[in-house]
């Protein structure tokens, strides 16, 4: 354990939303929600604004509409959240080399190798608050919540005391002091599962947890779950910051608007998600053995099948392959409300794949990911603009789908530099309308 607070934890407040209103005026200070926008969707991010009236990551998009109806639903834009991120991580990385991204909004940062003259708390605290005005500055905007701390454990934990855009330095110390009141579902790993079992036992507070003896934990909520609840109840935790964090595994997996009951259309959906699954593995130099199936039934049950090759490979055909099979195991009669694709056992090399097939192109179907939402590939076609997505009129600029359907697309036309600007309908094929890329991305379909 170090006897330093010289770990630090950031978090991008409601990171996808607050890009949202950041480059749309007129939803600053107003609620904003991020994720699939369907009713089988699955809110992703929430502003603050919208976590007022109850609305959180992972709640359905249909209870979200309940809760706060005068919300702006939209689809999210990956490559705006992905160029915040490079923007904050390039920052960190230029503090400490030892940097740890968990996602793209959040990350583990090494004060020891920081430079700094002491690591005494009134020094740490003076570098977080600049590092705070300076994630600000890069960002065009966006607030970060910051914790320090002498472990990693910790310093996520007071990372989350004081949102949003607040700053928290647990002295040495102290660590124990600041636990023991807290609610056990504070530490990571523990669930509402894990809240059920410990409150069965008593237990709902840190203080009640470290009166607990390691045994009994064990007997209650497993081995490798007991043992870590026992040492992070007595503030234990000598996890180094790692940077360059490895990857465990690439998936896809997406919710639809009605269960699924055609085979060909569920067998045609998988293949393409082990395509992009690939896809994301070769952008990353990776290889994986394991495919893996994820199927949610009509009734929430969750069925996963897996397969394990002799040797790693980022083949589109292989993955579809082995997950076409992994899905004819299944009896999917009833109805499937979500499909997913994913590749672990991740390596940094390939080898050959003599058993690799041609993998059909099929038919296709919409999706909504329950992730960060990702781009699009092609143009939208008639009424599939996505609310949210950046467009640009060849007579008004630059603007973004407030809306569409019944073969019209509705846009208001401002960005992050303008002021709240006007809204205006178009047919859903216009031809002077376009998706918007940043100048960065190829654009062969639009040109």
């Amino acid at each position: 354990m170090r006897d330093r607070s010289s770990i630090l934890h950031l978090d991008l407040d409601a990171f996808f939303a607050a890009v949202e209103q950041r480059d749309k005026p007129s939803l600053r200070g107003k609620p904003v929600i991020v994720g699939g926008t369907g009713g089988r969707g699955v809110v992703s991010t929430a502003s603050y604004e919208a976590r007022a009236f109850g609305v959180r990551s992972a709640m359905s998009t249909r209870e979200a509409r309940a809760r706060c109806p005068h919300a702006a639903y939209l689809s999210g834009r990956f490559h705006a959240y992905r160029g915040a991120s490079t923007a904050v991580m390039e920052l960190l990385r230029s503090c400490s080399p030892l940097v740890e991204p968990l996602s793209l909004d959040e990350a583990f940062v090494d004060l020891e190798q920081a430079g700094l003259p002491d690591l005494e708390v009134e020094t740490v605290t003076a570098f977080a608050e600049d590092l705070r005005r300076r994630v600000h500055e890069v960002t065009g905007g966006l607030t970060a919540s910051v914790g320090v701390a002498s472990s990693k454990f910790l310093a996520k934990i007071a990372s989350d005391l004081d949102k949003p855009d607040g700053l928290v330095v647990i002295p040495p110390g102290t660590e124990s002091t600041l636990l023991r009141p807290l609610h056990v579902s504070v530490i990571p790993g523990v669930g509402p599962a894990t809240v059920e079992r410990l409150r069965r036992g008593g237990i709902h507070t840190i203080e009640e947890l470290e009166r607990v003896s390691e045994d009994e934990l064990v007997s209650q909520v497993g081995k490798s779950l007991g043992h870590s609840l026992f040492h992070l109840a007595r503030a234990q935790d000598d996890r180094p910051v790692v940077p360059d964090r490895e990857t465990k595994s690439v998936s896809v997996e997406g919710t639809y608007e009605h269960d699924l009951n055609d085979r060909r259309q569920m067998e045609a959906i998988v293949v393409r998600q082990a395509g992009e699954v690939a896809k994301r593995m070769k952008a990353s130099g990776l290889s994986g053995r394991t495919v893996s199936l994820k199927v949610r039934m009509y009734d929430f049950t969750t069925l996963s099948r897996s397969a394990t090759l002799p040797a790693p490979t980022e083949e589109a055909a292989t993955i579809a392959r082995l997950a076409r099979t992994l899905l004819a195991d299944l009896d999917t009669s009833g109805g499937v409300r979500l499909l997913g694709v994913g590749v672990s056992g991740l390596a940094d090399w390939v080898q050959e794949d003599l058993f690799a097939q041609e993998a059909g192109e099929g038919e296709t179907a919409e999706e909504e990911s329950e992730a960060p939402p990702v781009e699009a590939g092609a143009r939208p076609r008639g009424e599939s603009w996505a609310p949210g997505m950046d467009v640009v009129h060849d007579e008004h600029g630059r603007g973004w789908v407030w809306g569409s359907g019944r073969g019209v697309v509705t846009v208001r036309f401002e960005t992050a530099d303008t002021p709240p600007g006007p809204v205006r309908s178009f047919p859903a094929e216009d031809p002077a309308l376009h998706r918007w890329r940043p100048a960065e991305e190829d654009q062969p379909a639009e040109q």
